[in-house]
């Protein structure tokens, strides 16, 4: 007997892989449901077997071949057993939405406290609308949860027996602004590859502490809170709140991809040295390792810090040349990101990243990180300001003002990215054309002139070809010249994008605990709580706000910085640009006589 599944996602097998081409709405069979890696294998209809995704099928009931399908991916299975009924019914209430979100902001308000719904929905990220969360009705629940559609999946999740498997597979749209096509299903937010993945990453959030509903209130209404090793001390600076910067910075250069397999040769990765700058020791890394770091930063500092996501993820044509290249930059300009931030630079798990010696260590220190307890709204407990509390009153101004501003950045940057593209779309095709067509046709013309038979327009006819000339030229130069100066502009808008769509859940978090200060008087009357309950949550609101101003601080500081030096670099070479074409122009023209 073997299990039948429908296919979800079309799949394009790559030659030589063991691999087996499927189309979306395609049932299979499943002849092994767990090959390793998150991959299974199958047979078609017309007996051809092999390799598939886990997360680009599900399963299929004996009634369910009409169209019916018990919409989980083999991939969810393992999830939901160990999941509360409460978790499965928000999960399968998700799942069934048909609204695509595409903005993280579009179901948060500024001036509106009670909600905490936002989702990270970004261009390249093409999540279904299972990473949404539903509205919860009670305030005192409206933070709780960390909902983060790209969150770790949890220790049940990864096994270590399998940490060596390939899990660098599901497919997502590049920008097309870099010359890849975008589908318009990305663009709606539609069903693509990963979809399921990204569903199952959120479910067992639950299982972390400080993650579950719990979490708000054992940081807010703990007596004691436990006191962690880690220290994250605030202080007051220049421009008010800041994290310690350390006394010596460091970089990490991304370099080096080397081709590797697995599985007898049946899968393939590819590997990226690391060095850090401050030591020039290097380690390797697989792409599905950055993942890990990412998750394991999103769980520890994700409701504190923004943690933007990484480059995607992608199946077919993940070797080609200009894929890998594309991500080694991507993931270059990631690790620079965390190495400039300096809680996340300093973290143990960042550190043991960078820094293990064999694979022994690697794998403890992977554990030890895995079991971090000082996770989700628990990681405020290691923050130290170094000044008195705020006041509630000044603690939602802050607040609030936080979120105005980087909505209306977040809205600026889409802005910028939307008009880049297109102008980038515009002088990689249309532009280029319009300046041959003018460079043929005045060569035409010169080889029309040249059948009059009149001796004396030969000076006139030549220079009227190598005008044509100067603008095939012209064409070269205006289709080039985006990589050279738009490709950086919108690559640190791309990045800001990714860091401004975390700012929704850090802001729901903040509002959230605001919102059960608010409430504790009634607490307080009802002798649920103790005056000093109501003190306490006062404080950790407080230093809640404090490390929202110093990661602001933290934010502005590297935006000036970023956006000064990113539009310098724009301005400079389009100035060189059109000075280059002014030069061409001029050497044409002076080709013609003077009469």
């Amino acid at each position: 007997f073997h299990i039948q599944a429908r296919v979800m996602y079309d799949f394009a097998a790559e030659p030589g892989n063991n691999e087996l081409t499927v189309s979306e709405g395609e049932i299979i069979t499943i002849t092994n449901p767990d090959v390793g890696g998150g991959w299974l294998e199958g047979k078609n209809s017309q007996g051809e077997r092999g390799l598939v995704p886990t997360d680009y099928v599900e399963i299929i009931t004996e009634g369910a071949k009409d169209g019916i399908s018990c919409g989980n991916s083999l991939a969810d299975q393992a999830f939901f057993d160990s999941l509360s009924s409460n978790a499965a019914q928000t999960n399968s209430a998700a799942k069934s939405s048909n609204q695509a979100i595409n903005d993280p902001w579009s179901s948060w308000n500024v001036g509106n406290w009670d909600n905490g719904n936002a989702v990270d929905r970004w261009a390249t990220k093409p999540d279904s609308a299972a990473g949404q969360r539903n509205s919860p009705s009670n305030n005192w629940e409206a933070a709780a949860a960390f909902g983060h559609p790209q969150a770790y999946q949890g220790p049940a999740a990864a096994d270590e027996d399998d940490w060596d498997d390939d899990w660098d597979d599901p497919k997502s749209a590049s920008p097309s602004y870099l010359g890849y096509k975008e589908t318009e299903a990305s663009e709606a937010g539609g069903v693509q590859r990963g979809n399921s993945r990204a569903a199952a990453m959120k479910l067992p959030l639950n299982k972390f502490p400080g993650f579950a509903k719990p979490g708000m209130e054992q940081y807010l209404l703990a007596k004691q809170l436990a006191k962690p090793k880690e220290k994250i001390p605030i202080i007051i600076g220049d421009y008010g709140p800041m994290w310690v910067y350390p006394t010596s910075t460091f970089d990490c250069v991304v370099a080096d991809p080397k081709k590797g397999s697995k599985m007898y040769g049946l899968k393939s990765y590819i590997e990226y040295q690391l060095t850090c700058t401050n030591t020039n020791r290097s380690v390797n890394h697989r792409y599905k390792h950055f993942d890990w770091l990412y998750e394991r930063l999103l769980v520890k500092f994700g409701l504190a810090i923004p943690i933007p996501s990484l480059p995607d993820k992608q199946v077919t044509g993940r070797f080609e040349e200009e894929f890998i290249k594309m991500r080694m930059e991507r993931l270059q300009a990631w690790m620079t990101r965390m190495c400039r931030h300096p809680v996340v630079s300093e973290s143990e798990v960042f550190q043991q990243f960078l820094n293990f010696r064999d694979e022994k260590e690697w794998k403890t220190g992977k554990r030890k990180a895995e079991k971090d307890e000082t996770v989700g709204v628990l990681i405020f407990s290691t923050m130290e300001p170094e000044a008195p509390d705020l006041d509630m009153v000044e603690i939602e101004q802050k607040c609030d003002a936080v979120g105005r501003f980087t909505k209306a950045m977040d809205d600026g940057v889409k802005e910028l990215l939307t008009v880049g593209q297109e102008h980038w779309k515009r002088c990689t095709g249309p532009l280029p054309k319009e300046y041959q067509k003018i460079g043929k046709a005045l060569q035409t013309l010169a080889l029309v002139f040249s059948t009059s038979g009149y001796q004396g327009e030969s000076d006139l006819n030549g220079a009227i070809t190598e005008a044509g000339k100067t603008y095939e030229e012209i064409a070269s130069l205006v289709a080039d010249q985006p990589k050279k100066d738009l490709h950086f502009l919108m690559e640190t808008n791309h990045e800001y994008k990714g860091f401004l769509g975390c700012f929704p859940d850090i802001i729901a978090a903040h509002k959230g605990a605001i919102e059960r200060v608010k409430e504790s008087d009634k607490l307080v009357a009802t002798s649920k709580i103790t005056p000093q309950d109501k003190q306490n949550m006062v404080k950790r609101v407080s230093t809640m706000a404090y490390a929202l101003q110093a990661e602001m601080n933290h934010f502005h500081s590297n935006r000036i910085y970023d956006y000064n030096s990113v539009i310098r670099l724009y301005l400079e070479q389009q100035a060189q640009f059109y000075e280059t074409i002014a030069q061409k122009l001029r050497q044409a023209l002076s080709r013609f006589p003077v009469m």
